[in-house]
């Protein structure tokens, strides 16, 4: 027979005040509020914290505090991760980040939801979706997504969108609700490199390392 937690990972409905998932949730709040509250010269000990807060993290990621997860334990997390400040990841059910995927401002991951029905709300029962972002995604300030999207790779996501639908692969999106503008194209990566090869010719000249 399946447990209360197990009924929450999987998108059921489920009730928090079972002993299970209440003693996760405050590891999780222990260890968001100990994050949140280090000297910011101690980056060390914040990576350290973070390690110990996701179920598991690649190599080289930051959080800029302040930030807030439900769990913690419930997210994954790829390389080369960075997130701004203000950042809100309510992870009842599995939040799964990939490579190189950047975050600013105020962004918030909602997998958890209510039934539409006040009746059944009423009871305390409530449910997650989980939510998946691909690799080499960057999302602009103040997006939230919502529950059981999937964000595919190399997407840009346009600040203030709210997303309730999946975006795929190579696009531009934006919007609320967030839509797809545009491709990301050949051409995109031309002018970009353009400006990388200008780039590295002004480090070269000046020498700045």
């Amino acid at each position: 027979m399946e447990t209360m937690n197990e009924r929450m990972l999987a998108g059921k409905l489920y009730k928090a005040a079972d002993a299970e998932i209440r003693a996760a949730s405050k590891r999780g709040s222990d260890l968001v509020w100990e994050f949140n509250h280090i000297p910011p010269q101690e980056s060390a000990k914040c990576l350290a914290v973070l390690k110990d807060l996701f179920a598991s993290v690649g190599k080289h990621y930051y959080i800029e505090p302040p930030f807030y997860a439900d769990y913690g334990s419930h997210t994954t997390i790829g390389e080369d991760f960075y997130a701004n400040t203000g950042c809100v990841f309510l992870d009842t059910a599995p939040i799964t980040i990939g490579q190189r995927v950047y975050m600013a401002p105020s962004i918030s991951l909602y997998t958890a939801g209510h039934p539409i029905d006040a009746a059944i709300r009423g009871e305390d029962l409530e449910y997650g979706k989980a939510i998946t972002i691909g690799n080499d995604v960057w999302i602009g300030g103040g997006t939230i997504i919502n529950p059981g999207v999937t964000v595919g790779s190399d997407v840009v996501i346009g600040s203030g969108s709210v997303v309730t639908r999946d975006i795929p692969d190579h696009v531009v999106a934006a919007g609320n609700p967030a839509r797809v503008l545009r491709s990301i194209t050949e051409k995109d990566r031309t002018v970009w490199q353009a400006q990388k090869d200008e780039f590295l010719h002004w480090q070269k000249q000046t020498g700045w390392k």
